[in-house]
């Protein structure tokens, strides 16, 4: 059965504001403009973009939404639209030494600094060697499927340099990110 969703009023005024806030950057990042700007520039976007999505991961009923797509999507589609997107909005947030997406890296002995298995740690051991997958979305202005991979590390070693760039390609990987959130949170409240 499921469950009723009924923002009340303090939380209708935050998905508002979060919503808006997302949907204007989705669409800025979906015209090709956008990656012609400077590359701090659309980073600053990105990190935006995330940043709102994870406070919407803190609204229950889109934790609802992301337990139904596990057994209503194919196979890895949750870790991708909560684990993934997790381990992104971390890394940008407790590294901000970075201005652009392809400079942005972690390793073992900087993560593990304070103590293990915190959840970038954690989500690197578990899908460490793990084979490549690979994606596809319509990119309804060009009238055309856009393919990318998504990579995962294949070794974690203290002086190791795990680089964003490697596990998804900033501009593909961004665009698909933010689809799919959009289509898990956001597309959910329409109906």
């Amino acid at each position: 059965m499921e469950k009723e969703l009924k923002p009340n009023e303090s939380e209708l005024a935050f998905l508002m504001l979060s919503y808006n806030r997302f949907f204007d950057i989705f669409e800025e990042a979906s015209n090709d403009s956008f990656w012609e700007k400077d590359e701090w520039y659309i980073f600053s976007r990105l990190k935006e973009g995330f940043a709102v999505y994870s406070e919407l991961l803190n609204y229950e009923p889109i934790k609802w939404i992301i337990e139904n797509i596990e057994t209503s999507r194919p196979p890895m589609e949750p870790e991708i639209g909560s684990e993934l997107f997790k381990f992104i909005i971390n890394i940008i947030t407790h590294f901000p030494f970075f201005d652009r997406w392809d400079d942005v890296w972690v390793s073992k002995l900087i993560l593990n600094r304070h103590k293990e298995k915190q959840s970038i740690d954690k989500f690197i051991r578990k899908y460490l060697g793990k084979k490549p997958m690979k994606y596809g979305f319509w990119e309804k202005d060009k009238n055309k499927v856009a393919y990318f991979t998504i990579n995962f590390p294949k070794e974690y070693k203290n002086d190791t340099k795990i680089f964003l760039k490697d596990i998804l390609n900033e501009k593909d990987g961004i665009k698909f990110s933010f689809l799919s959130m959009k289509q898990m949170s956001i597309d959910k409240w329409k109906k």
